[in-house]
């Protein structure tokens, strides 16, 4: 059986699917370099948070691709013309080679644990910065953008594509058109604001029917605090078909820049140990979220916390 054809199997018989927890973050943690999303110098740690979400009993893995596409390296020039200046050579041309490695790492991972059922998904985040979705570029060109990257991340290995932290309806319909073009199963997760809609003030209802409609297989939550999340699975629970699920953050985004990719952390995570975020957790289940994992700041103890209360309930 295919890794994904697992999952499906599991979600159709109602069980809880559980997701990895935060990798970037857990990188920083680690006292990790955010070069290359760590992997330049460190690919051996990325590995190992693989690893340790497998072992902590995830039955989806994260490849640690967020936030990693050309833009992220242009963003920091002028233009184009000025990073072929005094880039280091080859940047533009940079993120597929990384967004490769990042597959191989996750699938290695997977073959030494000998958990061949678990299922890699391949991350694609927004095109700019998840928080603002004030900088979500047009339909027309995150379209084409992130269908170089859903191909990348098919031909690289990955088992399915979700859409993680998308911030606007049109760039996350943009995308899951784009996605679902590959053939592989596609999920969607949706960063919400306080008010349990999408972060751009729109209708999470809306969100959730229009990535349907272009094809997209679940729908999620996540890059929000347990508590947001709770109020937007309550309006997946009423809107969206099921299977839905959520993964929420855990701290204070403390960012040293305001670009994520300048070494994300998040801080006072303390307030949520595994034990009261699995609590948090069962709730989301009680809603009917079936696909429950971790955002930035947890780690593979939450990972272990949610397989634990998660694993009995239908």
């Amino acid at each position: 059986m295919d890794p994904y054809a697992a999952v499906r199997e599991r979600l159709q018989h109602g069980q809880t699917v559980v997701l990895d927890g935060g990798i970037g973050s857990e990188l920083v943690r680690r006292g990790i370099r955010w070069r290359d999303h760590g992997m330049r110098t460190d690919a051996h740690v990325v590995q190992a948070v693989h690893e340790e979400y497998l072992a902590a009993g995830a039955d989806v893995i994260r490849t640690n691709t967020f936030q990693l596409n050309r833009r992220t390296y242009l963003n920091v020039f002028r233009n184009p013309e000025h990073m072929r200046h005094i880039g280091a050579p080859g940047l533009e041309h940079h993120a597929p080679t990384v967004v490769r490695q990042a597959v191989t790492l996750a699938r290695a991972a997977r073959d030494r644990s000998g958990r061949s059922e678990v299922a890699i998904a391949g991350v694609i985040s927004p095109l700019e910065h998840c928080f603002r979705p004030d900088l979500s570029p047009p339909p027309q060109v995150a379209r084409v953008e992130h269908q170089e990257y859903a191909q990348v991340l098919a031909e690289a290995g990955v088992d399915l594509l979700l859409l993680e932290s998308m911030n606007t309806i049109a760039e996350a319909r943009a995308a899951a058109e784009a996605a679902c073009a590959s053939g592989l199963p596609v999920w969607t997760s949706f960063v919400v604001g306080a008010d349990g809609n999408v972060l751009s003030g729109e209708p999470l209802a809306e969100a959730a029917q229009a990535v349907r409609e272009a094809g997209v297989q679940a729908v999620l939550v996540n890059c929000a605090p347990p508590e947001d999340v709770a109020r937007a699975l309550e309006v997946l629970a009423r809107s969206a078909p099921s299977p839905f699920g959520a993964y929420a953050h855990i701290g204070k985004f403390d960012p040293p820049s305001w670009k994520f990719e300048f070494f994300p952390q998040f801080s006072q995570t303390e307030t949520w140990p595994p034990e009261r975020y699995a609590e948090a957790a069962r709730g989301w289940q009680a809603l009917g979220a079936r696909l429950i994992g971790g955002c930035c700041g947890t780690g593979p103890a939450h990972t272990r916390a949610l397989k634990a209360a998660l694993a009995e309930a239908r």
